[in-house]
């Protein structure tokens, strides 16, 4: 069978082309009873507007590219981080009648073909996640004037708005909760220091040791579970005595504890641990978590808000979300 027409469509209604093209691209300049015969016309006959004809007359695609700086290994993994972000974009995105496109940029081919794609003109917009380091992505898409917002704020000097969580006054809050339970050798295992996030919570963690006149104790970890392992048996090393360890991510903090208690180091009677994301197995881990709240989804929905403010020409300034201590058993 040959796909219905608008031309077809035109005629069930009894209207010429150029109306129910209007009607089909949602132009608000036709009279309510004839834009019900072209939508009765496009129900009875299954017309489907063809994608590619109708972006070249309103110079939208509908489709936002969603760029994850990360290999698949990583974004298709356990980290909840990914699934929870291209959920909750999704989610916001179709409510506006728009989809998102999925690209995954984690070495210099990979960022040539995403320019590429976005350069022709595939997608309205772009939403960027897990930058490291001088990611050449900001710069290049702003060169291009597409809409760009970042999950996260850019570690390179590139203005684009973005959307981040507190994460400076997040770690500041674990570790004076730390501070507050008496532990004297409070260590940290920081997240990657390529990226924003992992540096900007390992200043928290210094700030708060500077201030109550307690030396630092730092493994670096890159937020996956195993790499928690490794550095939580590294600082039992550096330090047998430490009481405590703030850990930049829930991920790593669930390898911390397995590390922990196959050292024979209980907690939180011998150390006591805190996390940041509050993922939703913090709640199983054995004790149960005390992290930071980092509210994952409403960061997302912030992006996707902050998106569609630039398509609409508004304001569109960084914006920061607080984030929450939840206490469990593990401090």
């Amino acid at each position: 069978m040959r796909r219905p027409t608008l031309e077809a469509v035109a005629a069930r209604a009894g209207v010429s082309r150029a109306t129910a093209s209007r009607v089909v691209n949602g132009q608000t300049t036709v009279a309510p009873q004839i834009r019900d015969a072209v939508q009765r016309a496009i129900d009875e006959l299954g017309y489907v507007p063809n994608s590619a004809a109708r972006s070249l007359v309103t110079q939208r695609t509908d489709s936002i590219a969603l760029v994850v700086s990360e290999p698949p290994t990583r974004v298709f993994s356990e980290d909840p981080l990914f699934s929870t972000v291209i959920r909750s974009a999704s989610y916001e995105l179709e409510a506006v009648n728009k989809q998102v496109v999925l690209m995954l940029a984690s070495s210099a081919e990979s960022h040539a073909r995403v320019e590429r794609y976005i350069a022709g003109g595939h997608v309205d917009g772009v939403m960027l996640i897990s930058m490291h380091g001088a990611d050449p992505l900001p710069s290049a898409l702003s060169r291009l004037q597409v809409p760009v917002v970042s999950y996260g704020r850019p570690a390179v000097p590139v203005e684009i708005p973005y959307v981040d969580n507190d994460n400076v006054g997040g770690a500041e809050t674990a570790v004076r909760h730390l501070v507050e339970l008496g532990r004297r050798r409070i260590a940290t295992i920081a997240g990657p220091q390529d990226m924003i996030g992992g540096q900007d919570r390992l200043t928290g963690y210094r700030n708060v040791l500077r201030d109550s006149d307690r030396r630092s104790i730092v493994a670096v970890g890159d937020f996956t579970r195993e790499s928690g392992a490794v550095a939580m048996r590294q600082l039992l090393r550096d330090d047998p005595a430490l009481d405590a360890v703030f850990v930049a991510n829930d991920l790593m903090a669930v390898g911390a504890l397995q590390s922990l208690r196959q050292a024979g180091r209980r907690v939180p009677d011998d150390v006591a641990v805190v996390g940041f994301d509050d993922i939703e197995a913090a709640r199983y881990t054995e004790p149960p978590l005390t992290t930071m709240r980092h509210p994952i989804a409403e960061q997302t929905a912030a992006m996707v808000g902050l998106l569609l403010r630039l398509f609409g020409e508004g304001p569109a300034v960084p914006v920061i979300l607080p984030t929450e201590l939840i206490v469990r058993e593990s401090a």
